[in-house]
């Protein structure tokens, strides 16, 4: 059985962080789904409606990894200011 930890509140920059690795996640999920879903139109031979999704996917992608690289600095900041 596992032991469930009482929930605290987290300090403020570490509920931003959070939530800024869980965005990225999200993100990273979004473009992995359109990156499939291209993958079976183009399959298909529509290619036009794959190229489409590939570039959602491209979107989704670079926006992962704005979040992820803006949570990295925001920590970075953090580790430096304590």
């Amino acid at each position: 059985m596992h032991r469930r930890l009482p929930k605290t509140p987290l300090p403020l920059y570490a509920g931003a962080m959070h939530d800024l690795h869980r965005q990225a996640a999200e993100h990273h999920e979004l473009a992995a789904q359109a990156h499939r879903t291209a993958a079976e139109h183009n399959e298909k031979g529509d290619n036009e409606t794959g190229n489409w999704h590939l570039k959602r996917a491209l979107e989704y992608s670079n926006r992962a990894y704005e979040l992820a690289k803006e949570a990295h600095n925001k920590s970075g900041r953090i580790e430096t200011l304590s």
